[in-house]
């Protein structure tokens, strides 16, 4: 079992039902029962949480609107789902605090490292906001830096898919799956869209495993988080 992870949960996720965009409070509800029995065994989470279902920069970007501005309205974003979901957890009955990379002291605490290791220390779930706090750079390398920071175990993705392909399994029945895979085969296959050379380059250079499984099979972040094999590791 891990005693401390990182958790990377997309906004697409989080708005469950609402194809539209939005937060939906029973997908984050369910979540929150996922996470209960890691969290009763011991293990401290750390959750990096994106921001799609309400803005993406990447999207936004346009001669209208600068790529800077663009991506900071994303990290915006991010902000509005980690207050969501840490409410909902707190409701759960699952003790949790947000902090942010963008300071907005009125509405969330600023992250600082000191800060996430008392609340980790003291049992909550820290859910971070803001991404990297800098524009150009996704929310996926900014969860595998502050994994790296918070001295965590292991990356774990969630996705709609159960692990890496050897293509788009939506799209090509016949992709393979991989139980396993090197950081410099992922990078290296431009078909596998898992996550963006940044994170992947930033996870090689540290020997920071990562874990990509599907998050709404019911059991499998408890299984991730125990070191049972599900999905696929890259390391």
């Amino acid at each position: 079992m891990y005693k401390r992870i990182l958790l990377k949960l997309s906004g697409e996720q989080l708005q469950g039902q609402y194809n539209g965009g939005g937060f939906d409070v029973e997908r984050a509800k369910w979540i929150a029962d996922e996470l209960r029995e890691a969290i009763n065994k011991g293990t401290e989470i750390v959750i990096m949480i994106g921001g799609g279902n309400y803005a993406r920069g990447s999207q936004l970007a346009s001669d209208a609107i600068p790529r800077v501005v663009a991506d900071n309205i994303g990290m915006l974003a991010t902000m509005m789902n980690s207050l969501a979901l840490v409410s909902v957890f707190t409701s759960e009955g699952i003790p949790s605090r947000a902090l942010s990379n963008i300071k907005a002291d009125q509405v969330v605490d600023q992250f600082t490292h000191r800060r996430a290791i008392s609340h980790l220390e003291k049992g909550r779930v820290v859910v971070v906001a803001g991404g990297i706090g800098r524009p150009y750079l996704t929310t996926d390398t900014a969860a595998v830096s502050l994994a790296l920071e918070m001295d965590c175990d292991v990356v774990l993705k969630a996705t709609k898919v159960d692990g890496v392909f050897s293509d788009d399994p939506f799209t090509n029945p016949d992709a393979k799956k991989y139980d396993s895979i090197s950081y410099n085969d992922v990078l290296s296959k431009k078909e596998i869209g898992v996550m963006d050379n940044a994170a992947l380059g930033l996870a090689l250079e540290h020997k920071m495993p990562i874990i990509v499984f599907a998050l709404l099979k019911e059991g499998n972040i408890a299984k991730a988080i125990m070191g049972e094999n599900i999905g696929t590791i890259i390391r």
